[in-house]
């Protein structure tokens, strides 16, 4: 019986769509072993996922943060970098975009850009200074950025209660001019939460793409991950690089909250954990290949899966919390990509 051919690129789009597979027959296992039917409880995830066009809008809605957790993860891994401070980058721009959309007072053609901008900033000095200290220093990107990630909870936590409390935890909500909510997308979307940052998020990862695989900025923050020492003999500025890639990163994540301030909650809260955003996005990367539209359809499938969990619990009793069992189980199939391109290759005339 002749063997199907299947090119290095067709494995290596098939290894993500093979690992959510997975992730949802382990699910599913989960479920029958804790006695619960995974028909009835996968029925109801596909209902709260697209089954109306509320949910639909629900699920956009709840992809768009995802898309820029997930480019700033890819932005930095594609460099080879570990940016594991989203969460961090994007809660300090949550926080810049609602003070920019509440203290300024300007039309939207200007209040809505420059609130991104602010948020942008914020994140991108937030990814500047482990990428400052890995390139001029050594120091270890990965504890740095988990270590920021508690001082943006807790700064962020403080200047909302010093300088924007509306009292109940809550920051003053941001200027019309300011929004990103849209009623004709909510109208279209069954009363949705659905917002124009979707719009944002789309043009966010063209960006990437266009950033990091078309211009000779992205080849050569590209090259000095992959060997920093030949970047270097080749006349590249390898430090300069380090802090250029971690600042671009945390400048997504930056955009990410604002999509959260200026369009789904308006304000921000004054927290005391972690929003999980900005972790997801680590899974939302590796899902989606580090590849900017293959982000797209993992923040797609993970912003339904978020979405519709407590649909899930409501309609067939099943714990909302499985959830993050299916999520964690897609995610142990992507890390153990090498098997599953093993497999792959055996299918192929060209496996050995």
């Amino acid at each position: 019986m002749p063997k199907i051919t299947l090119s290095p690129r067709t494995i290596g789009v098939l290894v993500p769509i093979v690992s959510a597979v997975f992730g949802l027959l382990v699910g599913a296992i989960v479920m029958m072993i804790s006695g619960y039917d995974p028909i009835a409880g996968y029925g109801a995830l596909w209902e709260g996922m697209v089954g109306t066009p509320r949910a639909f809008g629900e699920t956009l809605r709840t992809m768009i943060p995802l898309v820029l957790a997930g480019l700033s993860v890819a932005f930095a891994f594609r460099t080879g970098l570990f940016n594991i401070g989203v969460e961090g980058q994007l809660l300090v721009g949550w926080f810049a975009s609602v003070w920019a959309g509440y203290a300024l007072h300007l039309p939207s053609v200007l209040h809505i850009p420059l609130s991104i901008l602010g948020a942008a900033i914020a994140g991108g000095i937030w990814g500047f200074i482990p990428g400052f200290l890995k390139g001029k220093f050594k120091v270890n990107e990965v504890i740095v950025t988990i270590m920021l990630n508690y001082v943006a909870l807790y700064l962020t936590y403080d200047f909302i209660k010093r300088f924007l409390d509306a009292g109940n935890e809550k920051s003053y909500d941001i200027q019309e001019t300011a929004s990103l909510a849209s009623t004709v997308l909510s109208n279209i979307t069954g009363g949705s939460r659905l917002h124009w940052g979707i719009v944002v998020a789309l043009i966010m990862a063209v960006l990437m793409w266009f950033l990091i695989d078309r211009t000779a900025l992205g080849y050569e923050l590209k090259a000095v991950g992959f060997n920093t020492y030949a970047s270097q003999y080749a006349g590249m500025k390898v430090s300069r690089n380090i802090v250029l890639s971690m600042s671009i990163a945390g400048a997504f994540a930056g955009i990410g909250g604002a999509m959260e301030g200026l369009g789904t909650f308006q304000n921000m809260t004054a927290m005391s954990s972690f929003t999980g955003i900005g972790f997801d996005g680590i899974a939302v990367a590796l899902l989606g290949g580090n590849n900017a539209f293959g982000i797209l359809l993992a923040a797609l499938l993970f912003g339904g899966l978020k979405s519709a969990a407590p649909q899930m619990n409501f309609t067939a009793n099943v714990p909302s919390e499985l959830i993050n069992v299916i999520i964690a189980f897609i995610i142990f199939f992507v890390a153990s990509s090498y098997v599953l391109r093993w497999l792959l290759s055996r299918l192929s005339k060209e496996g050995k």
